[in-house]
């Protein structure tokens, strides 16, 4: 089973309010900003890279065949794009290093 312990964006807002002596409307507005930037970016077909962070890149999932267990019958699930987040190997090998494995 995974850790339970979670992270909200009103914790990660609050967090960088008292480690940067801001306001937290303004860490909002700016935690707001940076999302929208991504998701614009993502929707616009931009793949976003943050060095020693990650990358959000657009995933193509290729079409497949599905079944609808109620009606008994096969669907054409065709291809899209979702998006993805893939760590940078710093990011990675922090976790590997830092965090139990349970």
């Amino acid at each position: 089973m995974l850790n339970s312990t979670k992270m909200t964006k009103a914790d990660i807002v609050a967090k960088i309010s008292e480690k940067l002596g801001m306001e937290k409307g303004d860490v909002q507005a700016t935690v707001e900003t940076f999302m929208e930037e991504v998701k614009t970016s993502l929707e616009s077909g931009d793949n976003v890279y943050l060095r020693g962070f990650g990358s959000f890149v657009i995933k193509t999932r290729a079409e497949k065949t599905g079944r609808n267990i109620s009606k008994n019958t096969t669907i054409k699930i065709p291809a899209h794009n979702i998006p993805a987040f893939k760590p940078a190997r710093v990011f990675v090998d922090g976790v590997k290093s830092n965090v139990e494995v349970k």
